[in-house]
């Protein structure tokens, strides 16, 4: 299956856009389409063995409209101009408005000069006003409406082709109603002529005050001002993906035969060297190659602190270049980019549809057709009551005015446009319309452990050796994991490159997927894993389970080394928590979510972690492959599951949740195994999503609300029913203008997403951080002992400030103290190994 994206034009309302994609969905092998009207396009995946782009195009022309494969070439140099379809369609409107203006304006001085008194001249009243100038004053309202309909016959040839292939629409009610003003106009005219030919000049006068001109050239100018007004407020909604567009470098520097060019970045062909100088944006993934830097990484990441990088070091498309002359090999670039596939990621997601826009879609489809009944109906009901024709007229052109459906089209794609670019300036990417709606009905949130709560980086904490030296036991258990990709692994070779110990070479080495690994050595046996690995192994273990408790029951994860068939030593794994973990578990319980953490741990170290965090539920000693069951648990006992995790070893899981979010892995498959990528590595994020997707949705029941309520109140004014008893009339004016502000409303409600507080820590006045109303910072008063001088006072601060989690640390030296504010709660021996590191002793 092809997934496609294509513009589509003339559409002006919900049933267009309706019609548009119950044309295309009548194609033999096409499936999951989404026709968008704010974005003026449409998504569909099509099997190209049974249809063809062409083909749709086809069907779309077939329902009266406009279409085109999105970034064609006949369309690519369009598309790059400065001034994209959006502005142009904003200039056409601005023009077209102001020369509508320029004649509505006589037309209405024309219409009204009985009223207007001293300003109407003496001579102009001569020729204009009295029964015996009636086809004077009819012809020239005639003359200035007529060029005022030209200028908007977009409304007339759209509207009654549309009823025509029996799909009314937008343009259908503006149309019919204005032309109808007119025609009414025109036959007005001749019944001047008749009646003055006959000297009725009772006739003459009655016409001549009832032309309905104005109410012609009104009708479609107000509803211009209302596309104008729409489309500038549409236009704010797309802001997030310029800027996006914006960030994405035009051009590169690269080496071609020892010398520098400066090509296009669409040109740019992996492996190529590009040559990067400060200040400059890096226009494509790659390695460095010579040379070192700090990038600010800040519009990928979120992170603010330049990254030192050097030789080795990956870069990221976008991202700049600060104080370093670097090369670096290219190996994704143009489409394949991370900001690319990020700027295609949000605009696919702005042009999707949520569900519940289709609550809409299929009222719009019918509602057309229904309103010009219901004006046929009122008209001829009070023409059968004795109104007369102008009366009924009247109402029948301002029920069909009033109803358009132009609001109801508006209230879902314009909320999820705003939301989804507000989502993406904060580093909350969220793949579609329905990502987004789900989000707001989880009431279950599953986290990952390794990654996701925690750092992801463990480092070695414990060594224990039996029968065999620490040098020994880490040469062995580093050349066990010398092959091994597992995050235990990198710790463990981190640990022996610092205490520059050799692995040792291993012959026969295998991976034992979630449980280990083993090799040979010296022709001996050699193993490494968790409990239940060398439990496998017919090791036994239970002399130490003592041992194993105690690391569990601090958190720290041990990892089993065995010679042959006796365990040889435990090393102590960590894997800190990040400082937003604890903050993130809180909130999502305020929210009333229930969170489970989800961990391949043991269940005491999984209970450590879940007592520092306050985590409500735990599940322990869970394989990869086997969370996706748990998953599926959960929702089969009643739950909407979200599920949080790095989005490679949980793409499972990811997929089989009902809202999969992946953190921290916005460059890799995350971007497809996932409903949200969220870029920054912070779980914080993943409330923000969903704070998000509250608002979104709140905001389109509002939306919704208002759409349907001004149909509900307004059709019955426009028929007259208050007429008898109060007086009340709308007349088609009044209907137009009413009709244009409820657009404008729903787009200016929608916009107010913008104003959604992103903020994760806000403070306080009197200092410390809060959330929900509960404080978050703590502090720790420390004695220190060895603190003799303001060097030594420095040190220490320096020392302490650099600590994950440490906020605020303020040394006094006559006390000997170290007062410490944090936002997580840090262990004393944290503490102690900084400020022994650092050349001093912590007494309490």
């Amino acid at each position: 299956m092809r997934k496609e994206k294509f513009n589509v034009t003339g559409m002006t309302c919900s049933a267009c856009s309706a019609r548009v994609q119950k044309a295309v969905e009548g194609l033999a092998g096409t499936q999951d389409v989404s026709v968008n009207l704010l974005t003026n396009s449409m998504q569909l995946q099509y099997d190209e063995q049974v249809v063809d782009a062409a083909a749709v195009i086809a069907a779309v022309e077939k329902a009266g409209y406009g279409a085109s494969v999105k970034g064609a070439p006949a369309r690519a140099a369009a598309e790059t101009e400065p001034e994209r379809i959006g502005d142009r369609q904003i200039r056409e409107l601005r023009q077209r408005l102001s020369w509508s203006l320029l004649f509505l304006l006589p037309l209405m001085y024309v219409v009204m000069q009985n009223h207007l008194g001293a300003l109407v001249p003496a001579g102009l009243r001569e020729v204009l006003a009295g029964p015996e100038n009636a086809v004077v004053f009819a012809f020239v309202q005639f003359l200035l409406v007529l060029p005022i309909m030209l200028l908007n016959r977009k409304f007339y040839i759209g509207g009654f082709r549309a009823l025509i292939q029996g799909a009314p629409n937008m343009d259908t009610l503006v149309g019919m109603g204005s032309m109808a003003s007119a025609l009414f106009g025109v036959v007005g005219i001749f019944r001047i002529g008749w009646g003055m030919g006959h000297g009725d000049w009772a006739l003459v006068s009655s016409y001549s005050q009832n032309l309905y001109f104005e109410s012609a050239g009104m009708i479609v100018t107000l509803i211009t001002v209302g596309k104008y007004l729409e489309s500038r407020a549409k236009g704010k909604t797309g802001r997030a993906l310029e800027q996006l567009m914006e960030l994405a470098p035009k051009q590169a520097t690269v080496l071609r035969e020892g010398k520098e060019v400066v090509i296009a970045a669409d040109s740019l062909q992996v492996g190529d060297t590009v040559v990067v100088r400060p200040g400059e944006r890096i226009p494509a993934d790659g390695v460095i190659t010579w040379g070192t830097t700090s990038v600010d990484e800040a519009a990928i990441s979120g992170e603010s602190i330049p990254v030192e990088k050097g030789i080795g070091d990956g870069v990221t498309s976008a991202t700049i270049n600060k104080n370093g002359f670097i090369r670096f090999k290219a190996e994704r670039v143009g489409e394949d980019s991370t900001i690319s596939r990020i700027i295609r990621l949000v605009d696919e997601a702005s042009a999707s549809k949520a569900p519940i826009a289709r609550l809409a879609d299929k009222i719009a489809g019918v509602f057309v057709p229904v309103v010009m009944a219901i004006a046929v109906s009122a008209g001829a009901i009070w023409l059968m009551a004795g109104a007369d024709v102008e009366f009924a007229f009247s109402i029948a052109i301002s029920i069909l005015v009033i109803s358009c459906p132009c609001a109801l089209g508006l209230a879902t794609p314009v909320a999820v446009m705003v939301g989804i670019g507000k989502g993406a300036e904060n580093g909350i990417l969220i793949k579609s319309g329905e990502a987004l709606e789900t989000a707001h009905r989880i009431d279950t949130v599953v986290v990952d452990k390794t990654g996701t709560i925690t750092e992801g980086r463990p480092e070695v904490v414990s060594v224990q050796a039996f029968g065999v030296s620490e040098t020994e036991l880490i040469a062995a258990a580093a050349g066990l994991e010398a092959g091994s990709e597992h995050p235990l692994a990198e710790a463990i070779m981190a640990y022996a490159r610092k205490r520059q110990i050799e692995p040792l070479l291993m012959m026969d080495f295998a991976a034992v997927f979630g449980r280990g690994v083993r090799g040979q050595a010296a022709g001996s046996k050699w193993l490494a894993g968790n409990q239940r690995f060398l439990q496998e192994q017919q090791l036994e273990t239970a002399a130490y389970q003592e041992r194993l408790d105690a690391l569990a029951d601090e958190g720290v994860t041990p990892l089993l080394v065995a010679c042959e068939k006796q365990v040889v030593g435990i090393l102590g794994v960590a894997d800190r928590e990040k400082a937003t973990s604890g903050q993130a578990v809180r909130e999502f319980s305020a929210m009333g979510l229930d969170v489970v953490m989800l961990t391949g741990d043991n269940e005491r170290t999984a209970e450590a972690i879940r007592r520092r965090l306050n985590i409500p539920h735990v599940i322990a000693g869970v394989l990869p492959e086997d969370k996706a069951m748990h998953i599926e648990a959960l929702q089969k006992a009643g739950h909407r599951v979200a599920m949080i995790g790095d989005g490679i070893n949980d793409a499972p899981a990811l997929s089989r949740a009902d809202l999969g979010i992946a953190i921290g892995a916005g460059t890799d498959i995350a971007l497809e195994s996932a409903d949200a990528v969220l870029v920054k590595n912070d779980l914080l994020d993943a409330v923000q999503a969903i704070r998000l997707s509250k608002a979104v949705m709140r905001n389109i029941k509002e939306n919704l609300f208002w759409a349907f309520f001004y149909n509900v109140l307004c059709i019955p004014l426009a028929a007259g029913v208050l007429f008898p008893s109060l007086g009340i009339k709308l007349s088609p004016m009044v209907g137009a203008a009413a009709m244009s502000m409820s657009s404008i409303c729903v787009c200016l409600n929608a916009l107010r997403l913008r104003l959604v507080s992103m903020d994760k820590a806000p403070q306080l006045s009197g200092g410390g951080v809060v959330r929900n109303k509960e404080v978050l910072t703590m502090e720790k008063t420390l004695k220190i002992e060895g603190m003799m001088c303001k060097h030594c006072q420095k040190h220490v601060t320096d020392a302490l400030s650099n600590m994950d989690g440490v906020t605020e640390v303020e040394v006094n030296l006559e006390k000997g103290t170290a007062a410490v504010k944090m936002s997580r709660e840090i262990p004393d021996g944290e503490f102690q190994q900084v400020i022994e590191e650092a050349g001093y002793e912590l007494i309490s």
